[in-house]
């Protein structure tokens, strides 16, 4: 059954099926302890796999409340007769709770590896939402509806501006009519500009996408780790970002492009022969009135917009045959990407090379950190200018709907149904909560699931350890467990021998006096069978026996007090237990 449904055996997905039938299989032949032992061995297993699947707080949680019931659940099955168990449940807590620090010590120097602990690859892209390497009428719009997070940043300094946060993702050069598509560019490890002004440091955490391209504060100008950067100012990595990723960025708000090579401005240029005989004309009219002034002929473009009855709408009707000519001079109502892909070609048909960028704008503060969702996904355009220093960002949706980007897709009332159930505003006490609940989780993911070796590295050096390998750190471990091990031993002994309280203490006396003296006694024995074997041994002492006895069963199971210590004190100095 578990093949036909997976069609393998291999995988997450079909391994943890499998081990799931195992364990139900076993309960149904389960009959011994030893049975017991093998399901309980299982039950660890399963709770192991869960990692395999989800690594958050309530994840944690789980697992350690289950935890702690799998290890009372072995204590209960070595018990020849069981009770109902909170004796048991105790210990377990106690001994898991012991074995924290031990998991301290092997998280923060055991050596990481690169990628996450539990990663093993994922059985498929299926149900990760996000920006594809396409956009076409509707494709982006789909989005606005999903609360989920797309990443999480945290400024080093100031957060900038609502209306400065423009997230770079894909470059899209090819428009085929009715779609935009970026191509496969050089991945290069230097940076293809020149920056300008001051640069703006952060850390993004990023959510699994199943892409290769990484988000970046429009412009990046630096390259995270196992990444590059190409031509179009976009950054990718050979590996898909298929677990979530954390890694710093330094972007500069403006920059001087590298002169345009001749390839980038034909593909700036190209369009369809057959597409947008309007447009085309009203892009010429424009060319005709400012000459070479393309400053002039991108000002007129967004004048068009702003000035025509186009509406930003959530909600915008399907665009057949000529998506361009009908969305410019027809419905003209539209989302980001209807706005974007029409100005692109405006701007390619008046002569100007012009290309489409995907990523998100805007994003939601909490805390002293930013969290941008899938429903802030955004197109907009960059025209080649030379009086500004290159590809210059112009944003056709400021134009028709300016409080989009200035407050965020949050502040959009029409078609208000459409949007994230979390951006109603009558449900804002609900936001609030979640943004309390996103707080904790983007901790969890910083300092827990996003310790790799860089951060290893920085919090040893931080601590003084400077410089450390593979080898240091596993001798440090090894160390500090050991140490660990020998306190937890000591500790044992010093219970054993003095933890005990005083009756008890006082009682072990008397039974390793009564072995010395060779009565042979068994250890669940209590104090009045041990007297009653040493008074058949000694006849002469049987009456103080007795009285011993006595006396350290009402010591033991009732009310000890200091009268009572005394008198077991005084009787067993008095006892003369001649061996000869």
């Amino acid at each position: 059954g578990l093949f036909f449904s997976f069609r393998t055996l291999l995988g997450r997905d079909p391994g943890v099926a499998l081990l799931a039938a195992m364990a139900a299989l076993k309960l149904l032949e389960s009959r011994t302890a030893r049975d017991a032992q093998v399901l309980i061995m299982l039950g660890f297993l399963l709770l192991m796999s869960h990692l395999l699947f989800d690594q958050e707080i309530p994840t944690a949680i789980y697992l350690f409340c289950t935890t702690i019931f799998l290890i009372a659940a072995q204590a209960v099955s070595q018990r020849r007769n069981p009770t109902r168990g909170w004796p048991e449940l105790k210990l377990a807590g106690r001994m898991a709770l012991q074995a924290v620090p031990i998991m301290l010590i092997l998280f923060v120097l055991f050596p990481r590896i690169s990628g996450p602990l539990w990663g093993l690859p994922k059985d498929a892209h299926g149900g990760l939402t996000g920006l594809s390497n396409s956009m076409s009428p509707g494709s982006i719009d789909q989005l606005v509806q999903s609360d989920e997070v797309a990443f999480r940043v945290r400024f080093r300094g100031q957060i900038p501006s609502q209306n400065m946060l423009y997230w770079r993702g894909p470059v899209l050069w090819r428009f085929y009519g009715r779609e935009w598509r970026g191509y496969e560019e050089r991945i290069r490890q230097e940076i293809p500009f020149m920056p300008i002004g001051n640069p703006t440091d952060y850390t993004v955490t990023m959510e699994p996408s199943g892409e290769h391209w990484l988000l970046a504060l429009d412009v990046p100008g630096s390259i995270p780790q196992d990444a590059g950067i190409t031509g179009s100012y976009q950054l990718v990595r050979p590996k898909r970002v298929n677990e979530r990723l954390q890694y710093a960025v330094r972007s500069y708000g403006q920059v001087q492009s590298l002169p345009m090579t001749d390839w980038e401005h034909r593909l700036g240029l190209q369009m369809p022969r057959d597409i947008g005989v309007r447009a085309r004309a009203l892009a010429q009219s424009w060319r005709n009135i400012y000459g070479n002034d393309d400053g002039a002929i991108v000002a007129a473009g967004l004048r068009y917009i702003r000035e025509q009855p186009f509406v930003y709408t959530l909600q915008p009707p399907l665009l057949q045959g000529d998506v361009v000519d009908e969305f410019l001079f027809k419905t003209r109502r539209g989302f980001c990407e209807h706005y974007a892909g029409s100005f692109a070609f405006l701007m390619r048909a008046a002569g100007i090379p012009a290309r489409v960028i995907l990523g998100y704008q805007g994003g939601e503060r909490n805390g002293d950190y930013l969290i941008v969702r899938q429903s802030d996904a955004h197109a907009w355009v960059e025209v080649w200018l030379d009086e500004q220093g290159g590809w210059t960002r112009i944003d056709p949706t400021a134009a028709v709907a300016p409080v989009r980007i200035e407050q965020g897709i949050y502040a959009v009332t029409e078609g208000a149904d459409q949007l994230p159930f979390m951006a109603r505003r009558e449900l804002l006490w609900l936001r609030d909560v979640a943004l309390y609940w996103d707080l904790m989780n983007a901790s969890w993911n910083e300092v827990v699931l996003a310790y790799g070796p860089q951060q290893q590295k920085d919090f040893l050096s931080g601590l003084g350890f400077g410089e450390v390998d593979f080898r240091e750190m596993m001798i440090a471990t090894v160390v500090l467990l050991s140490l660990v091990g020998c306190g937890a031993w000591i500790r044992l002994l010093w219970r054993k021998h003095r933890g005990k309280d005083p009756s008890t203490r006082h009682y072990l006396r008397y039974r390793q006096r009564l072995q010395k003296a060779g009565v042979v006694l068994k250890a669940h024995w209590g104090p009045i069978e041990i007297s009653e074997k040493a008074a058949a041994k000694f006849p002469a002492e049987a009456h103080r026996l007795r009285q011993l006895g006595q006396a350290y069963a009402a010591l033991l199971y009732n009310h000890a007090t200091q009268q009572g210590l005394e008198e077991c004190e005084h009787l067993l100095i008095s006892l003369q237990l001649n061996t000869r």
